[in-house]
């Protein structure tokens, strides 16, 4: 026998369901990196405060999980960029493409992404790799710069030309304007089966000119970070667009170090 509702328990209930749940879509002029799809909603905040005091873990489908810290200024709270911009290029985000985010308890959140015939995407989606152009031979007089080949036999990318160790798991990092923590992404750590140390144990960020600055292992519900890399940031004066390719040092699949490579540019 159904169960009689009144009407008030029925908006209630409404209510409840829209502000544990809220989606985001493109509008025109607007692309996945604008900073108007950054916002949480008011609605949402005001709700439930409690989700939203410093960061929110979002995670689709397929397990894979991000790490989102929240920043507030006069116009509402908002997903920092550079972890929002990591999310979308993770993602593959297209401009057809809705996402639907559901509170899953605390500051977790589910999302699912949907395509514009509103199929919904339940694997993590693949990168095409670019075309290459054909390599003619050359004559043998004319001048030749040499290949540079990567550990796997292949064409060396722009990374690896700076690695010291190419067995060394690496990523390359361009900076934003927030460059406290250095997060380390779902798909660096499942493409190399890396392994971390417990949240808080010390570890080091080894620099160029041989120092090292000391750092710390934080790991929030599942994702993987190293705290101190503000310190490098600010004794070697980096800043928002430089480029640095960072090297794990590893024992065993452990990391136990970041090495650090800054990239001329």
């Amino acid at each position: 026998m159904k169960r009689k509702v009144s009407p008030e328990i029925e908006i209630h209930e409404s209510q409840v369901k829209t502000t544990k749940s809220f989606s985001k879509s493109l509008s025109p002029g607007q692309n996945w990196k604008s900073k108007s799809m950054r916002i949480i909603p008011q609605e949402n905040v005001r709700s439930n405060p409690a989700a939203f005091e410093h960061r929110v873990v979002v995670t689709v489908p397929w397990k894979n999980s991000w790490q989102l810290w929240l920043q507030r200024d006069k116009n509402g709270l908002f997903m920092i960029k550079e972890d929002w911009d990591e999310f979308v290029d993770d993602n593959l985000l297209g401009s057809d493409d809705t996402l639907h985010f559901t509170h899953q308890g605390t500051m977790y959140f589910k999302v699912r992404i949907f395509k514009k015939d509103g199929k919904e995407i339940i694997s993590a989606p693949l990168r095409v790799e670019p075309k290459t152009e054909p390599v003619l031979p050359k004559p043998h007089n004319s001048h030749q710069e040499p290949t540079l080949v990567s550990a796997s036999g292949g064409r060396q990318s722009f990374a690896e030309r700076y690695i010291l160790n190419p067995n060394n798991p690496y990523f390359e990092k361009t900076l934003t304007k927030t460059n406290k923590i250095l997060y380390v992404s779902p798909v660096v750590i499942k493409k190399y089966d890396l392994e971390f140390s417990p949240h808080g144990s010390s570890m080091y960020f080894l620099l160029p000119d041989g120092n090292k600055l000391k750092g710390f292992t934080k790991s929030y519900g599942g994702l993987h970070a190293f705290s101190g890399w503000a310190d490098v940031c600010q004794n070697y004066n980096l800043k928002e667009g430089d480029i640095v390719v960072c090297e794990f040092e590893l024992s065993g699949r452990l990391v136990t170090a970041v090495r650090v490579h800054f990239v001329k540019q």
